[in-house]
């Protein structure tokens, strides 16, 4: 289970599925029904859509996109997922999710929890920082898949 909110989803959350893939039979990329951020960017349909297009795309056959719509641990007891994948890039986000990796141990022990790190190249990047880019008109295409990158270029057209 690789569970967030993927909005929008970037280079770095493509590496870890793509990578995440190769390690188990099935992988269900839990896309957050709700966004937690203060301006979501995308709904909840159009980060399915976009995931779905370039996990289609790169042929990952045992990639499944879903909605997050309970608590993970939930979820993952629905869904059959016994590991959580997370993303850890800087220390900050280690903290955090320590802190979250604990807090399922305690409701699910055992459902067990996976760090991952992103491709060096691609450790800096966050949804956040391409949120704020393309605020701006700045360009995201470094920093984000082609289905991604689409939809903003096409927010962008829609804004002139």
């Amino acid at each position: 289970m690789y569970p967030g909110t993927f909005d929008p989803m970037t280079k770095g959350h493509f590496d870890l599925i793509a990578r995440a893939s190769r390690l188990y039979d099935r992988l269900v990329v839990a896309v957050a029904a709700t966004s937690s951020k203060d301006r979501a960017m995308f709904s909840c349909e159009e980060r399915l859509g976009m995931i779905r297009e370039d996990v289609a795309k790169a042929g990952l056959a045992n990639v499944e996109v879903k909605v997050l719509d309970s608590l993970l641990v939930d979820f993952c007891r629905r869904e059959g997922a016994k590991v959580v994948i997370r993303g850890v890039r800087v220390y900050s986000d280690f903290e955090y999710e320590f802190q979250m990796a604990l807090t399922n141990r305690r409701l699910a022990p055992e459902i067990e929890t996976l760090f991952m790190m992103p491709s060096e190249s691609l450790a800096y990047v966050t949804a956040s920082t391409v949120r704020e880019i393309a605020s701006y008109g700045g360009d995201t295409a470094p920093f984000v898949t082609e289905a991604v990158e689409r939809h903003l270029q096409k927010r962008k057209e829609e804004r002139k």
